[in-house]
């Protein structure tokens, strides 16, 4: 269960959850700062990441395309990382069924 956090997201971000989801990077990692939504999704698709963003652009390919990639949107405005590792770390189980349902596309956190 891999996440890739989109350039929107602390660079930091992988290195928070580790143990959780390990595995996961950021999208300056894969080499894919400053490249388009596509290419991002292109990515993920291909090397089966699940996108964390809080991009709605993201979300619109989602509800248009379906997945993979899947999508985990974070719809809370700005914040600190800290606020965002408390976030993912509160519905890490949810991630995680979520990754694994066959039907779902799109979770919303917020």
């Amino acid at each position: 269960m891999k996440l890739l956090f989109d350039e929107n997201l602390s660079p930091k971000l992988p290195q928070s959850f580790s143990l959780q989801f390990p595995s996961s990077m950021h999208v300056r990692e894969c080499g894919l700062k400053g490249f388009s939504d596509e290419a991002i999704w292109e990515y993920a698709r291909d090397h089966d990441f699940t996108i964390v963003s809080k991009d709605s652009d993201f979300y619109q390919r989602s509800v248009f395309y379906g997945h993979p990639p899947k999508l985990v949107w974070l719809r809370i405005g700005n914040c600190t990382r800290a606020q965002l590792v408390a976030l993912i770390n509160k519905y890490q189980e949810e991630i995680r069924r979520f990754i694994t349902d066959s039907i779902e596309s799109v979770l919303v956190l917020d």
